[in-house]
C-alpha cells in the first residue's frame, strides 16, 4: 500500500457511494479489504446496522481501528481473517450488501463471490469498484491483472446467482464500478 494520503487522493469516495447507492437503507454491510479505512469509516457513517470489514494485514487492521475510534464511529466491526480460505463467519442470507472494492484481481475471485453469496440476502446487493484498464491510472495491480466490467459480470454469471443492475459505473478519476443483485432464492 502507498502512503495513506496519498492513497486517498485517488478516490472521490462520496462520489462513489453516492454512485453505488450505499445509504441508511442498506443495514448490515460486508467490506473485503479495509485498508486504511479509506471506504470503512464513511460506509459506516452511511449504513443504519453494522459494517463489517476484513483485511489480512494487521497493520491495516490496527489503522482503521485508530480511524473508527478517533472519529468514534461505532458501528463497525473490524476482522483480521482470510476471507477466501475461512470465510466472513456470518450467518448465512444476514447481509443487504458485500463491498469488494479494488479486490477481484485476486488469485481466486470466483471464491470471493461464492463467500459473498454466502452471506448475501436474497435481493441484496453486490458493489464493485476496480480500477481502469488504463496504462495511465497511478496505481493499480498490473494491467493483466486488472479485470475488466465484462469479467466481473462473467464471474458473477458463472455463480449463477446475481444480476446486473444497470451499465458499468464511471468513478472518476480512476476507477468504475458495478452494481450486482442477488436473485430471490
Amino acid at each position: 500500500m502507498p502512503d495513506e494520503a496519498y492513497w486517498e487522493t485517488l478516490f472521490d469516495i462520496p462520489h462513489t457511494l453516492d454512485a453505488l447507492g450505499v445509504c441508511r437503507a442498506l443495514t448490515d454491510v460486508v467490506e473485503l479489504g479495509c485498508g486504511y479505512g479509506t471506504f470503512s469509516i464513511p460506509v459506516a457513517r452511511r449504513i443504519s446496522g453494522t459494517l463489517f470489514t476484513y483485511d489480512i494485514d494487521s497493520r491495516m487492521i490496527e489503522r482503521t481501528k485508530a480511524r473508527a475510534a478517533n472519529l468514534e464511529v461505532s458501528n463497525i466491526v473490524i476482522h483480521e481473517r482470510d476471507v477466501i480460505e475461512r470465510g466472513f463467519e456470518l450467518p448465512a442470507q444476514s447481509v443487504d450488501a458485500v463491498l469488494l472494492f479494488n479486490i477481484l484481481h485476486c488469485e481466486h475471485p470466483e471464491l470471493l463471490l461464492s463467500q459473498a453469496n454466502q452471506v448475501l440476502r436474497p435481493g441484496g446487493q453486490l458493489l464493485v469498484t476496480h480500477w481502469l484498464y488504463n496504462a495511465q491510472t497511478p496505481r493499480g495491480p498490473a494491467l493483466e491483472l486488472r479485470p475488466r466490467p465484462l469479467q466481473i459480470i462473467q464471474w458473477a454469471n458463472m455463480k449463477g446467482v446475481f444480476n446486473v443492475v444497470g451499465a458499468e459505473i464511471r468513478l472518476p478519476p480512476w476507477h468504475y464500478g458495478l452494481k450486482l443483485l442477488k436473485s430471490g432464492e
